[in-house]
């Protein structure tokens, strides 16, 4: 056996590039079973905040992935985090859905449903609609600043791309004319020191392997980590991007990764 990069701490993304929907992308479970095998620490790293981490667990569990929950860190878990570092037990709006709302919570902020608040979270949301969209420009308009988890266009599915929390961003800031502030999810550095405090190892001992050049490839080159494409998500092969950004490899899937 021979895995294809020396690094001893990797970092993988899942939608798109570990499962798609309830679907493991094939080889996957050998691969990091063969990484774990041989010593390498291995976290997963999603800008998805539809689950909770322990959610997120079972499922690589189902999926023939045993996980534990703090192996897995997500834009919810990081959001929270970093927001009560700037304003804690702050009152929120939350354009989001209820695992992120129970974050939010267990951080000690108060959630609530009109503009009397400090602060706008936006999230992916597939219960986003205009109440929410008028809620939040009522907040802005008394003050409120506006803080989101991830700044994805799509997520890919099992029947493809659907619309991710960019859309969510664009309509607020649209109508209220106020910029997101702080975006805590790739390819930010905000969720990258979350994972290598979970590695225990340093950006350039470790290796972030994802299907998005715009969001696991960038934040890998940004921060001194090495880059793995895969090509079982959003990216495809010949996309004119893959050059212009240069991971340091790209391959079918993650089943590639050992030979």
């Amino acid at each position: 056996m021979t895995i294809v990069l020396p690094h001893r701490g990797w970092l993988f993304d899942l939608d798109g590039t570990v499962y798609r929907g309830e679907a493991l992308i094939p080889g996957a479970d050998g691969a990091i079973a063969a990484l774990r095998a041989a010593g390498r620490r291995v976290a997963f790293l999603s800008n998805k905040p539809l689950q909770t981490r322990a959610d997120y667990a079972r499922q690589l569990t189902r999926l023939g992935i045993p996980t534990n929950e703090d192996d897995v860190i997500n834009s919810s878990l990081v959001l929270a985090r970093h927001l009560a570092s700037l304003d804690p037990g702050a009152p929120v709006f939350v354009i989001g859905e209820p695992p992120l709302i129970a974050e939010l919570r267990a951080h000690g902020f108060e959630v609530r449903g009109d503009p009397r608040v400090r602060w706008v979270v936006i999230a992916f949301d597939r219960t986003f609609d205009y109440a929410k969209l008028n809620t939040a420009l009522q907040a802005v308009r008394q003050g409120a600043r506006l803080i989101a988890t991830n700044p994805d266009r799509t997520c890919p599915t099992e029947d493809g791309e659907i619309p991710d929390c960019a859309g969510m961003m664009a309509a607020v800031e649209a109508v209220t004319g106020h910029a997101v502030e702080v975006i805590v999810g790739k390819p930010s550095p905000i969720i990258l020191e979350v994972a290598l405090e979970r590695l225990g190892a340093s950006a350039r001992e470790c290796v972030v392997v994802g299907d998005r050049l715009e969001t696991d490839v960038v934040m890998g080159k940004r921060l001194g980590l090495a880059t793995v494409l895969v090509l079982s998500g959003v990216t495809r092969a010949g996309d004119p991007r893959i050059a212009e950004t240069a991971p340091d490899l790209v391959v079918a899937s993650i089943r590639d990764l050992v030979r």
